[in-house]
């Protein structure tokens, strides 16, 4: 079986690995790749940008909305292989080194094994390479002052909350938000579907990433590509709200 991929606007495409989502945004044969799945997701990622009519020599850059392993997994294979810039807001480049770790820790999962889903889903993060350390050696700070010069033109907003510097990219003139784990619409600990927040021992500031769905109800768009689950379509202020509610 090919690659997920699924074209959700012109030039866009969502595309589903394992367990974690990535986007592609083309222009011609170049190529913006944000978000790169785990480790083990190479292959998927490497046939979803030739399915999408480009290749990884053609990606302008990689943006990567949150340094965890299931965003990062294939960034520094793309820079040390193919000279592809990884960009990432100025307060997630320390994270994208590892510096420092802002993610679930095996106490926390182990804690909460017993809830359902929790033992396939960490079964999985180790067959994926999850657990393993592929540090960016040289990740960049994006410039902050509105739409990035790469194809398809994604403006990044601070979505701190799930970690310090968490990005969504907005595509205002698709209506898209390209939301990472700052808003999703699934994940295989969750038995609610559409759109929620990750529970909460995924979240480095649980009351950050609840704070920021207000900072992505703000942004006009009625297409949702998250970082976990299908494309959700209808207002994203909508989709920010049904989360909050769902998270008391």
């Amino acid at each position: 079986m090919g690659p997920d991929v699924r074209q959700v606007a012109d030039g866009t495409f969502l595309v589903h690995g394992g367990h974690t989502n990535w986007v592609i945004l083309t222009d011609g044969d170049a190529a913006t790749l944000i978000d790169t799945g785990y480790p083990g997701d190479r292959r998927t990622l490497l046939d979803s940008l030739a399915a999408a009519g480009t290749g990884p020599e053609a990606v302008a850059a990689v943006l990567v909305t949150h340094a965890h392993n299931d965003h990062l997994g294939s960034a520094e294979y793309l820079r040390a292989a193919y000279g592809t810039p990884v960009w990432l807001h100025p307060a997630e480049v320390p994270h994208a080194r590892r510096d420092f770790l802002q993610q679930v820790s095996l106490t926390a999962v182990l804690r909460n094994a017993w809830r359902p889903g929790v033992l396939p889903w960490a079964a999985h993060v180790l067959r994926s390479g999850g657990t393993e350390r592929h540090p960016v050696v040289s990740p960049e700070p994006f410039p902050t002052d509105g739409a990035l010069d790469l194809p398809g033109r994604p403006v990044p907003v601070h979505t701190p909350g799930h970690t310090d510097g968490h990005c969504v990219y907005h595509l205002p003139d698709a209506g898209v938000v390209i939301s990472g784990d700052a808003l999703v619409s699934a994940h295989a600990t969750s038995r609610t579907p559409g759109p929620q927040l990750l529970p909460g021992m995924f979240h480095h500031d649980r009351a950050g990433a609840l704070a920021s769905l207000d900072v992505v109800a703000g942004l006009e768009a009625d297409i949702l590509l998250p970082g976990h689950g299908p494309v959700h379509r209808g207002l994203v202020k909508e989709a920010a709200r049904q989360a909050r509610e769902r998270a008391f």
